[in-house]
């Protein structure tokens, strides 16, 4: 399944909650995460599907964290969205080693996609 949307704005404070769970991502997959999250906009809602969770004891946080593997430009990266979270269902936000917006000079209003 491929899912399209383009790069939009995120809220800004990515890079705490990122550090929070890096940890998890190292230890389950190898990787050192990129301190931030690049945010699409879907052209539909999107409910995540055959995810994993962080439990908020794992990290020191007090919500779960759904987390889908996808590929985005080549690049294995991870849908993550809080269980509370202020953005509604058409915005997913992607972690990776990656720094997407630099390495592939991303900016907003350019188009993606991401494959599942």
């Amino acid at each position: 399944m491929i899912l399209k949307g383009k790069v939009v704005d995120g809220l800004g404070n990515a890079s705490i909650w990122v550090k929070k769970i890096e940890e998890i991502f190292f230890n389950k997959y190898g990787i050192k995460l990129f301190s931030g999250t690049l945010n699409i906009k879907l052209e539909e809602e999107y409910n995540l599907d055959n995810y994993w969770i962080i439990k908020p004891k794992e990290y020191g946080g007090k919500q779960k964290v759904y987390v889908q593997e996808c590929e985005l430009l080549g690049n294995k990266s991870y849908i993550v969205r809080a269980e509370k979270t202020f953005h509604k269902a058409d915005i997913i936000e992607i972690i990776s080693a990656v720094n997407f917006r630099e390495k592939y000079k991303l900016k907003n209003d350019d188009i993606v996609e991401i494959n599942l």
